[in-house]
């Protein structure tokens, strides 16, 4: 293949692309593909010999994409998004072929300094305050374990840098009930430990207990221990509940501790200030992660990572062979030395397309409308019979069950609800994900694709209680 021949197969794969996200609604949201099915379809050896364009593109049409799940389905509806659309696809396509390689700013002048501007202009979206430097992940959980390392180089005077953990009083590490389990990945990747890992109960609304907190911290340091850090949520994944940071930041403010909070998924929402309240007390962070490849229709891999201090994270991370150092150049950002990545792909630019293309306002809408459907499904399902609400609408998302007045609550009724989210993912007309909330099988609807409409929401309301209709009983 040819660079010539980009403009032939590049507008064929151009039109495919259009067709593919046109027509999605006739697709299901997941295949029904068997573990191995894919596999068994391939040649067991690598070709030999060049195979045409053609006959690879036929391949992937045929062996590639009946195998997918569906991710920018209208009615994909399971976890969190991971958004795409066309100004972000297009832009892709433009950072595939330059295929720079931003470790530096000489490696890639407009990379860098892109990527600088458009998370301040995230930054300026979100309303999150001043004092903030953006840097561009390749997602919340990589951002989560930089914030961690950066705190438990700081907790140890970066004496752990050069010494390593041996010999070291135990560092604690403070986190609500409701966290993700990315933070307790980096908890024990940081060489930290699991068993140091505090876990905070959370009150009825899911929000971490300020006084529990102290009451750890204080705890902690009366046996000897360092307390290090905190991680609060705004968002979770599995009922979206959210810390309350004007309580629990200045706690860590006034013991010293750093703060991260994981926004990854709902920070999104912040570029619509009347959404804003759940994240009151944010200027008061160390470090805050939100994912634009989430739910600001940016193509994966992009998270927005915002710290306080670039100093600190550098002297985590920073390594400065002499073939690692741009010369003759003053006041530049080389972001492979505050990360924990060397190579880095020009992820700005989707982002900077998007921005551009949507303008804020488009971007606004499409998330008010992911609000406002939300809602209107949650109320739907409330008021029909057999279903209740287990967790309330927050932002896009909500959790429901069945609770057919014949089965009582407890194993029957969660094995019931089981049944109900195979059979809804087994239809195909859309797709949902479970979760345990309050100690009960709960079933997660999370809206958020860029293709959703309103009709797609009327869709998945009568295909619920389509499904749900003979294992109720009714």
């Amino acid at each position: 293949m040819k660079n010539s021949d980009l403009k032939t197969w590049g507008a064929r794969a151009a039109a495919w692309s259009a067709d593919y996200l046109d027509n999605l609604r006739d697709r299901p949201v997941r295949p029904a593909t068997r573990p191995g099915d894919v596999r068994a379809s391939l040649p067991a050896a690598p070709p030999m010999e060049a195979e045409s364009v053609e006959t690879v593109f036929a391949d992937f049409e045929s062996l590639v994409v009946p195998h997918m799940t569906n991710w920018q389905h209208p009615r994909f509806f399971a976890y969190f998004p991971a958004n795409s659309s066309p100004p972000s696809v297009l832009a892709e396509w433009l950072t595939a072929t330059l295929a720079a390689q931003c470790m530096l700013w000489q490696t890639s002048p407009a990379g860098t300094e892109m990527e600088t501007h458009v998370l301040d202009w995230l930054r300026q979206m979100t309303g999150i305050g001043e004092g903030w430097h953006g840097v561009i992940q390749g997602g919340a959980g990589l951002a989560t374990l930089s914030a961690i390392l950066t705190a438990r180089d700081k907790a140890l005077d970066w004496q752990s840098k050069e010494a390593g953990l041996f010999g070291q009083k135990r560092l604690r590490i403070y986190a609500s009930s409701h966290m993700h389990s990315s933070v307790e990945k980096a908890v024990f990747l940081s060489g930290i430990g699991r068993d140091n890992l505090v876990k905070i109960a959370a009150d009825d609304e899911g929000a971490m207990k300020a006084d529990a907190f102290q009451a750890a911290i204080d705890g902690d340091r009366a046996a000897g221990h360092i307390p290090c850090a905190v991680v609060a949520v705004l968002g979770s994944t599995g009922v979206g509940v959210s810390d309350r940071l004007t309580e629990i930041l200045p706690i860590a403010r006034a013991e010293g501790l750093f703060s991260h909070v994981d926004a990854a998924w709902a920070g999104s929402a912040l570029i619509c200030p009347e959404l804003r309240d759940f994240a009151r007390g944010i200027e008061l962070a160390d470090s805050v992660v939100m994912n634009p490849h989430k739910w600001l229709m940016t193509n994966f891999d992009c998270s927005a990572h915002f710290v306080k201090s670039v100093d600190d994270f550098k002297k985590t991370m920073s390594i400065t062979p002499a073939y690692l150092m741009t010369q003759d150049a003053d006041d530049i950002t080389d972001y492979s030395q505050m990360t924990m990545e060397l190579g880095r792909r020009f992820r700005a630019l989707k982002l900077w397309f998007v921005i551009r293309c949507y303008g804020v306002s488009g971007l606004q809408k499409i998330i008010r409308d992911h609000v406002r459907w939300t809602a209107e499904l949650a109320d739907r399902l409330a008021a029909t019979q057999g279903f209740e609400i287990t967790s309330p609408p927050r932002l896009g998302l909500f959790s429901f069950r069945i609770r057919p007045a014949t089965v009582s609550d407890g194993e029957a009724l969660d094995a019931l609800n089981a049944k109900l989210v195979d059979a809804i993912n087994g239809d195909g007309t859309l797709y949902l994900t479970q979760t345990v909330h309050d100690g009960r099988y709960v079933i997660r609807v999370s809206v958020g694709t860029t293709g959703t409409t309103a009709d797609d929401i009327d869709i998945v309301y009568k295909k619920i209680v389509e499904l749900a209709e003979p294992l109720q009983g009714i």
